[in-house]
């Protein structure tokens, strides 16, 4: 495939394979973008900035009401590019795809409703004949980075709530997953934007990436991806707008009063939808000691019935990671786990890029898969004495993003909602839970910002005071 910049679906002199992770198999091709192309598609964005800020609000909404229908039409053959490229079963692949036309709608939607408000100017001392108010406007520019494992979703969480509120969007997908954002690029583009309001760009975020985070006519970097880069894009982003959803490593508390059966099949989802590979993936639990043989006995069950194998089959619930070195990279933890005395429950296989799904017991602080990110198919227990033992252990994490409990008690559900340090905190249900307009985002090293449609239109807009004088002479 080729990448779209500055109206043209086009090469480069250097040309990247898009690999199955999978069966191994190349898929397509695309361009490693060059610095004349980058800079080919800032000085377009920039022009295409000025074209969008002219649409109206109706305007906008009806491109991507337009764009919606296109992506329904087409969701089939995205859902199929998804699992190919990278890897996670055909049926979690649909569902994704499935989400993004009423995303793109409720973009839509938020997108008409920007506001402003008057100002009581005149609250002021010896402030009078005056008269003011604030407007929404656009940043802009935006430059839109985006990761492997949700290569639909995440980029239009994005795109479309950029393009909503006006602002032209230079998208960089993941390089292991470009082939559905470059198709989702094509069919926005075909709804009718304006010229260069979308382009997408492919290759090496690590080559392309400072020159498009640095870069002055950037207004608004909005970033997916690894605490690590997060960091690296705030040191040469200088004075612009920047959201970061990072890394996380989140907490679900079991404590005595759950359904351990409930718990377990949540757990199984929660843990290893896409080989884990989900920032708001199940990575510790801390289970109560009262319940904590028992809860392992039944976890144990439901994490083995979960399907394993090709992506492409209808039955399959768990697939290969992005690559053979992370699955490498996991089996090193969940070893170095073991050697440190935690207990393997069930799996700890890996066969190419494909780990099956793995339990571990009397994982402690210590340890990495405790304290550090694991981005893969496998669940540590910890067993804890009490609700304050498991906040706090929780809460000894330097990410923030999300984390659950377990109970019928509501004081305990209160307080676990109050004391813990994350963005988002599920009742009843594990870390991995997310409506697309819900606010989402995190504390500490887990990012800066929020997402969601609503709440990422006005990180992407700008407020301006406008104030009226001399209306008495």
């Amino acid at each position: 495939m080729k990448m779209y910049v500055n109206s043209q679906w086009t090469d480069s002199p250097t040309m990247v394979e898009v690999v199955s992770p999978y069966s191994g198999e190349v898929i397509d091709t695309v361009p490693e973008a060059t610095q004349n192309q980058i800079e080919q598609a800032l000085i377009a964005a920039e022009k295409a900035s000025t074209a969008m800020s002219l649409l109206t609000a109706y305007e906008r909404q009806q491109i991507l009401l337009r764009g919606a229908d296109l992506v329904a039409s087409n969701v089939e053959d995205l859902a199929r590019t998804i699992s190919l490229e990278e890897g996670k079963p055909l049926s979690e692949s649909r569902g994704e795809a499935s989400r993004i036309p009423d995303l793109l709608r409720l973009c839509a939607f938020e997108g008409s409703q920007l506001r402003g408000e008057t100002l009581p100017l005149d609250a002021q001392q010896g402030v009078k004949g005056k008269v003011g108010f604030t407007l929404r406007v656009p940043c802009g520019v935006i430059v839109a980075i985006t990761p492997f494992n949700y290569p639909l979703l995440l980029v239009a969480h994005k795109v479309g709530p950029a393009l909503a509120s006006g602002n032209a969007v230079i998208l960089k997908p993941a390089r292991q997953t470009p082939l559905t954002a470059l198709k989702f690029t094509k069919l926005l583009n075909e709804a009718g934007l304006p010229a260069n309001a979308l382009q997408c760009i492919t290759g090496s975020g690590e080559k392309m990436g400072a020159a498009l985070c640095a870069d002055s006519r950037v207004r608004k970097i909005t970033f997916t991806g690894s605490t690590v880069v997060g960091e690296a894009i705030t040191r040469v982003a200088g004075i612009k707008k920047v959201s970061l959803e990072l890394g996380s490593n989140s907490a679900l508390v079991v404590l005595p009063d759950a359904d351990l059966a409930k718990v377990a099949e949540a757990t199984a989802v929660g843990g290893f939808v896409n080989a884990g590979q989900v920032c708001i993936s199940t990575q510790r639990v801390l289970a109560h000691r009262k319940i904590y043989a028992e809860f392992l006995d039944v976890l144990k069950g439901a994490v083995n019935r979960i399907k394993v194998g090709d992506p492409m089959a209808e039955d399959t619930r768990l697939s290969a990671m992005i690559s053979k070195s992370e699955a490498n990279r996991v089996g090193d933890w969940i070893h170095e786990a073991v050697e440190d005395g935690a207990r393997l429950i069930t799996g700890g296989d890996r066969q190419g890029a494909l780990f099956t799904p793995t339990v571990v017991a009397d994982v402690k602080p210590q340890m990495r898969i405790f304290f550090d990110e694991l981005f893969g198919p496998a669940v540590g227990v910890t067993p804890v004495e009490s609700i304050d033992e498991a906040i706090s252990l929780a809460n000894s994490s330097r990410y923030g993003l999300s984390a659950g409990i377990f109970t019928r008690d509501i004081q305990n559900a209160l307080k676990f909602a109050r004391s813990v340090h994350t963005g988002n905190v599920m009742i009843n249900w594990t870390p991995l839970w997310r409506a697309d307009l819900m606010p989402y985002g995190g504390f500490k090293q887990s990012g800066i910002g929020k997402e969601g449609c609503r709440y990422a239109i006005e990180e992407m807009t700008e407020l301006k005071t406008v104030v009226f004088h001399g209306l008495d002479d």
